[in-house]
């Protein structure tokens, strides 16, 4: 493995991904060297199935090792919406504003307890033959009752962990990436990514 392509062409992952993947050796890419790469619908009904899909069509393409991710905002008062609509939960073209609106708005009358959330991220890492194996992380918090912070993107601003009295978007990029769903589910793919290393080096 030389080189690994990032399923996304979503800025924010890319830049959280690639501080994560420093110093092994490998050339990451992103889908913007591969002009014409398809924009693969994401149609399943789990982050699972999403992510797995996104790396095994990536790397097929590329020809290349891949690694995805999805991730799903579960809100406990809305019985674990979004879930895997997280993305474009207020309707299609939808910006993380919109989305971090509307989930506020869903929430005006929960209090305490009832604004508890679990952020989950799913990484899957597809060889060149589209084989792909899957690293899970997740962090749990409380959505706060405005938004809150100008770091990181999605529903980040209103994502309070209460042991750090911060919201991820209030956080600076190295502490996020240390404890969030996202950072945990790469740690695990760091390690098959080392593993693969290892076996062809």
């Amino acid at each position: 493995m030389k080189k690994i392509v990032l399923a996304t062409q979503n800025r924010h992952k890319v830049r959280e991904i690639k501080k994560l993947l420093r110093g092994l050796g490998i050339k990451v890419l992103t889908l913007d060297c591969f002009p014409g790469a398809p924009e693969v619908v994401e149609d399943g009904k789990t982050l699972e199935e999403n992510a797995a899909k996104k790396a095994r069509e990536t790397a097929l393409y590329t020809d290349s090792w891949a690694l995805a991710d999805d991730t799903g905002l579960e809100v406990k008062y809305l019985g674990g919406k979004p879930g895997v609509y997280s993305a474009r939960w207020a309707g299609p073209g939808c910006s993380y504003h919109d989305n971090n609106v509307k989930l506020l708005r869903e929430l005006k009358n929960a209090r305490g307890e009832k604004r508890k959330a679990v952020f989950k991220c799913v990484m899957a890492l597809s060889d060149p033959s589209g084989k792909v194996k899957l690293a899970k992380g997740g962090i749990s918090g409380v959505i706060t009752e405005n938004i809150r912070g100008k770091n990181g993107f999605g529903y980040d601003p209103v994502f309070y962990i209460r042991k750090y009295r911060k919201t991820f978007a209030e956080m600076p990029l190295g502490l996020k990436n240390r404890i969030s769903h996202r950072g945990r589910a790469l740690g695990k793919a760091k390690k098959l990514i080392m593993q693969r290393l290892a076996h062809s080096g």
